[in-house]
């Protein structure tokens, strides 16, 4: 399943949610890259008052879901430096926050059967 932008953008807001709800600092993220040829960048930017905007670029073009989705979780990871058993666990609720959207396409199961007005479920 190839990814889309309405898609990454939907992940990029529950990846970030969970990220703010951890302490975690929550990288914005574009796609596409601008350096050529690569699936994925990280861009730091020091701002005057010390702290860093961070900025994760994603190749969406022809790309499996799920390597988009693990582009972005590895971002956050190294966004906020995490190693070691700290970035599992970190790892581990960002996945569990998307793992509905990284499998094939299942729209149609998630959606309830039509029926008539007055037929039992």
């Amino acid at each position: 399943m190839e990814a889309t932008s309405l898609r990454f953008a939907t992940a990029a807001r529950t990846l970030g949610d969970v990220a703010r709800a951890g302490g975690l600092v929550v990288p914005s993220f574009r796609s596409p890259p601008r350096l050529v040829g690569v699936d994925r960048t990280l861009k730091r930017a020091p701002r005057p008052d010390g702290t860093v905007d961070v900025v994760v670029s994603v190749r969406l073009k022809g790309r499996p879901w799920v390597s988009v989705l693990a582009d972005m979780i590895d971002g956050v990871l190294v966004t906020n430096g995490l190693t070691g058993p700290t970035a599992g666990a970190a790892r581990t609720a960002l996945w569990a926050a998307v793992e509905h959207d990284a499998g094939p396409d299942r729209a149609a199961e998630r959606r309830p059967a039509w029926r008539r007005p007055g037929t039992a479920a």
